[in-house]
């Protein structure tokens, strides 16, 4: 089967005061991939590790010492023609130096089997 795609699935962790504004952001942004449905996003609780090395400005932490915080695990689905724009959003709006940023190429269920609404 040839299925080509433009579809793309990201996912980022973000500290959870911050995830309204993100997806809010992000919403406003892009074209929705459900007919009669926006700002359709997953999210749940993770916890990430890190340690700000030399040179780092961290929002949280203190360089050398290892950082374990709560944080949000967002993950939603976007368009190519939408994907630069969105990645640029989640670096404004993500208060890290260097967020981790999924960004993973799917395939569109529709182009396998097409729904009742198509």
């Amino acid at each position: 089967m040839q299925v080509e795609s433009n579809i793309f699935k990201v996912g980022v962790n973000i500290p959870p005061e911050f995830l309204q504004t993100l997806m809010d952001s992000i919403n406003d942004n892009m074209e929705s991939l459900y007919p009669l449905y926006d700002r359709t996003f997953n999210y749940w609780p993770v916890k990430g590790t890190w340690r700000p090395l030399p040179g780092s400005t961290p929002y949280n932490g203190t360089i050398g010492k290892i950082v374990v915080a709560d944080e949000i695990r967002t993950e939603f689905t976007v368009r190519e023609k939408d994907l630069k724009k969105v990645l640029e959003i989640i670096r404004d709006v993500h208060p890290y130096q260097e967020p981790v940023i999924d960004v993973i190429p799917m395939i569109e269920w529709k182009s396998i089997t097409p729904s009742d609404a198509d």
